[in-house]
């Protein structure tokens, strides 16, 4: 990227946000800070009215607006292929909210590039797995669990429970949603139960964002609470994998179904970090990759899947043994 264009993009995320710290530009554009303190000073030469304060970051001045950005391609190209996640992996308010967006989008577009993004339209596919029967309760919260998110407002919300199908009425503090097993989850404190509790979205019949404040400064935040499962959670635990990278890109298309959490580039393999709930069960999916795979940790993942290995092979030799006689018999 040129200078100029790393100008206008700076300016761009100078909009995004009330303050932008040095850190997070020097890290998108992968440049220094030095880099990034002489173009904010040429942006300022320029007439951009930017300001700064000391130990947060930089400003745009109340009432300076770009004129109507226009998108590049590749940037309309991406957004086209983000609504078909939305279409897949989101609920009904999302899709509806993002599609509005993405019209405007459309609109500032060159007519070449309308035309390609009408193209590309129909190669592009996202599969996932769903029941095929209709959802039972209203599939449309998710817009408005953000803003009680944001906004610290409790919700009250009628859920059902998966092992019996009993409705209970609760009301939670949200802090925060998490997508996991083809399903988004709200996490917050429940006032019902005393605790932190996960509550599938799809599983809401009824919501009501409530005008009931609470202080998020109690609560944990959702990366604190994912990091206490694995440490007050017994039967949950933190898996680390090493994989070749050709072999964590197999992994992109199912890494969600073992409880993906995170990876690390370490240039010729990645390390990925897993949520196993059930480490028999994970183990098993382990071996379909074969040698290819080192465990990391923890150490009990090692010894599980030598056990699995050793059943396997006392059950095809039993096997083999009883095919023997047969054909002896034969």
């Amino acid at each position: 990227m040129n200078r100029i264009d790393r100008l206008t993009a700076i300016l761009i995320q100078l909009q995004t946000k009330r303050v932008v710290k040095a850190e997070e530009i020097a890290d998108r554009f992968e440049i220094s800070l030095r880099t990034v303190y002489r173009d904010v000073k040429a942006l300022m030469e320029a007439g951009v009215p930017v300001g700064s304060e000391a130990g947060k970051g930089y400003f745009i001045v109340d009432g300076y607006h770009l004129p109507p950005v226009m998108f590049t391609q590749e940037e309309a190209s991406a957004m086209l292929m983000a609504s078909k996640l939305v279409e897949q992996m989101t609920d009904k308010s999302v899709q509806r909210t993002f599609e509005s967006a993405l019209m405007k989008i459309k609109s500032v577009l060159h007519d070449n590039q309308k035309d390609h993004l009408e193209n590309l339209q129909s190669y592009i596919k996202v599969f996932r797995y769903a029941p095929t029967r209709e959802p039972e309760f209203p599939d449309s919260y998710l817009t408005e669990i953000q803003a009680a998110i944001v906004n610290k407002r409790a919700l009250k919300i009628n859920y059902c429970s998966n092992q019996n199908g009993e409705i209970t009425e609760r009301i939670l503090e949200p802090i925060g949603l998490f997508y996991y097993s083809q399903a988004w989850h709200l996490i917050g404190w429940c006032r019902l139960r005393n605790g932190y509790r996960d509550f599938r979205t799809d599983r809401i019949k009824h919501m009501t964002v409530t005008n009931d404040s609470f202080d998020g400064r109690n609560l944990l935040s959702l990366q604190e609470y994912l990091h206490s499962l694995t440490e007050a959670n017994e039967e949950v635990q933190q898996v680390r994998l090493l994989l070749p990278k050709p072999l964590s890109g197999y992994m992109v298309s199912a890494k969600h179904y073992y409880g993906y959490v995170s990876e690390e580039d370490l240039d010729t393999h990645v390390r990925m970090t897993f949520i196993a709930s059930n480490m028999r069960q994970f183990c098993r999916g382990v071996l379909m990759m074969g040698d290819k795979v080192e465990i990391e940790s923890p150490e009990e993942a090692k010894v599980v899947i030598q056990e699995v290995l050793e059943e396997l092979n006392v059950h095809y030799r039993v096997e083999r043994r009883v095919e023997a006689g047969e054909s002896e018999r034969v």
